[in-house]
């Protein structure tokens, strides 16, 4: 999911590569019938450097990445996967 929302970035000319944009994932597993299963995933993506006046378009980028996205499209459905987008200055 962070590929196609730096992706979405690059192409709104807005840097998400060399540490610009990262992310974190973690997820809830419960058991159903005695097997592990992935119930849910937050993704919590910080975009660092973003000037202020495009902040807008990355937020925008971060709305839409989902439906663009092999992993979100594959696993979407059976799994809920939610994602946050934090700025930072440095």
């Amino acid at each position: 999911m962070t590929g196609t929302l730096g992706g979405a970035l690059e192409a709104r000319k807005i840097e998400a590569g060399e540490g610009h944009l990262t992310s974190e994932a973690e997820g809830d597993v419960e058991v159903e019938d005695r097997v592990l299963v992935i119930k849910r995933i937050r993704v919590r993506y910080q975009l660092s450097g973003c000037p202020a006046d495009m902040r807008d378009a990355a937020r925008r980028a971060h709305e839409h990445h989902a439906s663009r996205c092999p992993v979100y499209r594959s696993i979407g459905g059976c799994i809920d996967i939610t994602t946050t987008l934090e700025f930072s200055d440095s």
